[in-house]
């Protein structure tokens, strides 16, 4: 599979892509001990009756150990709280605290293919920000990182190619609970809250959803348990499905590159497929909270196992991490971290490199890689001049007199050119636009200018968008994308790796 990865790029790297993929695809509880360990919340539960009801979940009927999803009903329609739910099925366990963290999901309907990613906001990838009605395409790569290639809508033209050390495609702002059109979409698949990215297992390309652990369940909860229990007296039921769902994703360690997986081989999460307000309701109303054995957040196996089911001796039960231990959600750094993780390796920067880079005579770039007239080759321009690159000629530096031969309307006004790449992002046909780029100085042919920083201004509706550095020819971009007008761009780093742990096994209700 990693050969076929290889291809794949190569053909998009003759401008064309050829692989494209379609996918799928009321009784009170009694607090006996309340303590406080090392920041946690401790609470030892009571023990209530319970009995069997004729409901049964969405996921299947599921191995009988654990909490009985079925029973869980049934006791919460007699009156039982979350709280003493739990407790009836695993004695013993402990109620804790755990602050924000993120929970990494392998999507397993997406093992073996490149990450095809869009949204409908935007997102942000290799430090760049892809603007709506465009597509990122990963592919891991042994040393960790990733191809990267954005196209014009899931299966267009290509607008932007190269490598990045951060394999992961970012929604276009941070932060749990984001609205829908910030959500990341698997092209022919899943939507999704949080961050994709990709990975390799034993060679094949695996796709993680990184996504903070209350964002993860509002899609496990429901996946898992009837969200409308809430409407026949079973809300109590959903809190303790949530407080379960939550303790046994966090003590996952399945993978080295994440921790649990999407199927019922783990637990039940279609994205935001089956969310839903009442399931909703009972993810917000648990926040944080976990069951605990020895300090440790247990992985409370449960099913929908008819009659009820029986209370499980929860020493026989793997545990995770203690509260403390578990990573925080990940916040995203400046944008100059992120835009440094990219690889670049186009013949123009590979010459600009040659010359010197910003402490040669070129100086700074003023403007994006844009495409020269009749798509013949690209170009970019300098506080010292210009290097076009053409397919017969490879790339040469020339000077401003000579790209306007060329290129009559780029060259024309160096600076209004330049000025327009930036402000008003119009070169590139449906390129991409990079954060923290707006105020262009004045070419010249001697010493270098500041580097342009400030943030990135709206383009104006008749503009077409611009890249943001090399990139391969792309047709002229038919729709008017606005691309969000500032927000950060997550940084690079590999998906964390978690401590070896617990084997597989799980299959809930």
């Amino acid at each position: 599979m990693a050969s076929t990865g290889r291809r794949w790029v190569a053909a998009v790297r003759q401008g064309d892509l050829l692989r494209r993929r379609h996918r799928r695809r009321a009784a009170s509880v009694g607090l006996v001990v309340v303590a406080l360990v090392g920041g946690t919340v401790v609470v030892t539960l009571t023990w209530p009756d319970g009995s069997s009801a004729g409901y049964r979940p969405l996921a299947g009927v599921g191995h009988g150990r654990g909490m009985s999803q079925v029973g869980a009903f049934d006791q919460a329609t007699g009156g039982a709280t979350a709280e003493r739910i739990l407790e009836h099925y695993y004695p013993g366990a402990l109620l804790g605290a755990i602050g924000p963290t993120a929970v990494r999901v392998r999507l397993q309907a997406d093992d073996n293919e490149p990450l095809d990613v869009f949204a409908d906001a935007g997102l942000a990838v290799a430090g760049r920000r892809v603007v709506p009605g465009q597509a990122a395409h990963l592919t891991p790569m042994p040393d960790g990182g990733a191809n990267v290639v954005i196209t014009t809508g899931c299966d267009g033209e290509v607008v932007w190619q190269g490598v990045t050390d951060d394999p992961v495609a970012y929604p276009i702002a941070s932060g749990t609970n984001r609205p829908p059109a910030e959500h990341l979409k698997v092209c022919g698949g899943g939507t999704y809250r949080g961050t994709l990215g990709v990975a390799l297992e034993n060679g094949e390309p695996r796709t993680v959803n990184e996504v903070d652990v209350d964002d993860y369940l509002l899609g496990v909860v429901p996946a898992e348990m009837q969200a409308n229990w809430a409407d026949q007296g079973g809300a109590e039921a959903l809190r303790a499905q949530a407080i379960a769902a939550r303790s046994y994703a966090l003590a996952e360690h399945r993978y080295p590159y994440a921790q649990t997986c999407d199927t019922t081989d783990c637990q039940a999460y279609p994205g935001t497929e089956r969310e839903d307000s009442r399931a909703a309701a009972a993810v917000r109303s648990t926040a944080g909270r976990v069951l605990l054995r020895d300090g440790r957040i247990l992985r409370t196996e449960y099913s929908a196992a008819p009659g009820g089911g029986q209370p499980i001796d929860v020493g026989t039960l793997e545990v995770g991490p203690a509260p403390e231990e578990l990573a925080p959600a990940p916040a995203p750094p400046p944008d100059e971290s992120a835009q440094r993780s990219v690889r670049a390796d186009t013949v123009i920067e590979a010459r600009y490199a040659q010359t010197g880079g910003p402490e040669g005579p070129l100086g700074d770039p003023l403007g994006p890689e844009s495409l020269l007239p009749g798509r013949i080759g690209t170009y970019r321009m300098y506080s010292g001049g210009v290097i076009i690159a053409t397919p017969a000629l490879g790339a040469r530096v020339v000077d401003f007199s000579t790209l306007l031969q060329v290129a009559p309307e780029a060259a024309a006004e160096p600076q209004a050119r330049a000025g327009a790449a930036l402000d008003g992002a119009a070169a590139l046909p449906g390129g991409t636009i990079a954060p923290n780029t707006a105020t262009v100085p004045t070419p010249r042919a001697t010493t270098p200018p500041e580097a342009p920083t400030g943030p990135l201004p709206q383009p104006s509706p008749t503009t077409r968008m611009d890249a943001t550095s090399p990139g391969a020819p792309a047709e002229p971009w038919s729709g008017p994308p606005q691309p969000p007008a500032e927000g950060p761009v997550p940084a690079a780093g590999p998906v964390p790796e978690p401590e070896p742990g617990a084997e597989a096994g799980f299959v809930p209700g």
